[in-house]
């Protein structure tokens, strides 16, 4: 009897726990496994932000990879978001499938070429409706069983940068009034998001708090 091979997963972790997920849902890492992870499947933490990054000679043992958001920019020259860069093309080189969300998406396509930077329209936070281009296909990422892609969705945002320009090649499959690639591919194994699929609004409304109280921005009066 054939027996089938562990599909293993790594989540490549650029943000470290805030009190609230670690007190409710005992960090980031349970937080993505709950939301992309199905039954049998083996997933591996490793915390890029410190530094942490699976070895080189293991990255063939995956069948995919996850990046997570961060408060860091994808456009910084840390040692750490340099090493990422050269992961990526790594495993785009290997043709390995990627997810990237918020500042993973931002870094996917800095490392392939494109180009990311400052939104020019400022912080994109709360629900945003995203609508997605014509021709856009499930490219094997998502739930076959859905009958259709609906036109509209709506998403968590929370972000201050975007993906200004994709890399050469790469398709924008959806777009927003506020951020102009809200999603993009890459051949067959590369997937930019730049909302929070993974977030509940209670993360999205603890950030909030969290940005107020240490003046990264102020809510005007209407």
């Amino acid at each position: 009897m054939k027996v089938q091979r562990e599909k293993r997963f790594a989540l490549l972790m650029a943000v470290r726990d805030s009190d609230y997920v670690k007190k409710v849902y005992g960090g980031y890492f349970n937080v993505f496994v709950e939301a992309f992870a199905d039954e049998g499947e083996k997933w591996d933490l490793f915390c890029i932000v410190e530094g942490e990054f699976p070895d080189i000679d293991d990255l063939q043992n995956y069948e995919g990879f996850v990046i997570s958001g961060s408060p860091h920019d994808a456009y910084g020259d840390e040692y750490w978001i340099l090493e990422l860069c050269f992961i990526l093309q790594t495993l785009f080189a290997m043709q390995k499938k990627v997810l990237g969300i918020c500042f993973g998406h931002q870094v996917l396509c800095r490392a392939l070429g494109g180009k990311v930077g400052k939104a020019y329209s400022g912080w994109d936070i709360g629900i945003r409706k995203v609508s997605f281009t014509e021709d856009f296909t499930f490219y094997g990422y998502f739930d076959d069983s859905l009958d259709e892609i609906p036109p509209t969705l709506s998403i968590i945002e929370c972000h201050q940068d975007e993906v200004c320009e994709v890399p050469e090649g790469a398709q924008v499959l959806a777009c927003s009034d506020k951020t102009r690639v809200e999603m993009f591919k890459f051949g067959d194994n590369i997937l930019g998001i730049q909302g929070h699929p993974e977030y509940e609004k209670d993360i999205l409304d603890n950030i909030i708090d969290r940005l107020l109280s240490n003046g990264s921005f102020e809510v005007l009066d209407s």
